[in-house]
């Protein structure tokens, strides 16, 4: 009989680099269990939920439902091979511990953009209005990327799924390169909003890594050598098709995977905000975050 997909609705995914072993039941120093009202104190132990998710209001909880309370659980499963293959959706809610910004929290780098004036914040990231005025994007571009930052520990969990074999792809909504740099193949890795480890010329499409590197680390705007157009780095706006790999794999990769890990995401940015609910019902979900998002609230 199949097993039906399961949410393990858990706390922050964070943590530094330095902290934790390279084991996955060692995530319970990184990950807190909420309850449904709001995140946990680190000092709580709180069951999480397990119940099947139903994909509409008239699901209802299956006889063969998997008991899992917590995060343990979760990774006693990885680790006994009940699994095959990983797909892990990823947000900004795993970098923040690094440093790097969110977008949406009151301290996030939308709330920051409000002093310079924009038609509204989220004009920073539209490649219209960059090829206007480049600079604001420019003026916060040092934060995003991950020249200042180390990998967390839920970087590193992501990295250890793959050396154990179990990680069909990760699926990042995040710019910054940290799971890059924690030594995870391209192949394995997804960025649905590019990132700052490649940079084109917006007019000619010629190469500019090093020189929007060096632009970055000054502040500054770059030109393209060639045709003198706009730099930019090869991260999606606003106005911008996402990465053919990112739909070349998509279904494949979905259709794949026995396990879908949602980490530190809000899931409101389309079409990655719909990955979770191309799993088929059959399949599990397991939701690491602060707060239960999308159709994962709708657990019995």
């Amino acid at each position: 009989m199949e097993e039906p997909e399961t949410e393990i609705r858990t706390g922050a995914a964070g943590n530094s680099e330095d902290e934790g072993d390279d084991d996955c039941s060692s995530s319970e120093s990184a990950l807190v269990d909420d309850d449904e009202k709001g995140s946990a104190s680190a000092e709580q132990e709180k069951p999480v939920s397990s119940k099947a998710a139903p994909r509409n209001a008239e699901s209802r909880r299956r006889s063969d439902d998997v008991d899992w309370k917590k995060v343990e659980d979760v990774c006693e499963k990885l680790k006994s091979n009940h699994f095959k293959s990983v797909v892990v959706v990823t947000g900004a809610g795993i970098s923040t511990a690094a440093g790097v910004p969110d977008f949406r929290s009151d301290d996030g780098i939308y709330k920051r953009l409000e002093k310079l004036n924009l038609p509204e914040p989220e004009s920073v990231f539209d490649i219209s209005y960059f090829r206007n005025d480049p600079v604001p994007f420019y003026s916060l571009a040092q934060e995003l990327s991950a020249f200042n930052y180390k990998p967390t520990f839920a970087h590193r969990l992501i990295k250890l799924l793959d050396d154990k074999g179990l990680l069909r792809r990760l699926y990042t909504q995040n710019i910054d390169g940290l799971d890059a740099a924690t030594g995870l193949s391209s192949d394995r890795i997804i960025e649905a909003h590019g990132s700052f480890s490649t940079a084109s010329c917006i007019d000619c499409g010629g190469s500019a890594t090093e020189q929007a590197k060096e632009a970055i680390r000054q502040a500054s705007v770059p030109y393209c050598t060639e045709c003198k157009g706009l730099v930019k780095p090869d991260i999606v706006f606003f106005g911008e098709a996402l990465p053919a790999k990112f739909y070349r794999n998509l279904e494949r990769d979905m259709e794949s995977a026995d396990l879908c890990l949602v980490i530190g995401t809000s899931l409101k940015v389309m079409p990655v905000a719909s990955l979770p609910d191309t799993m088929a019902h059959s399949k599990h979900r397991v939701l690491i975050n602060r707060e239960v998002i999308g159709s994962m609230q709708a657990v019995h």
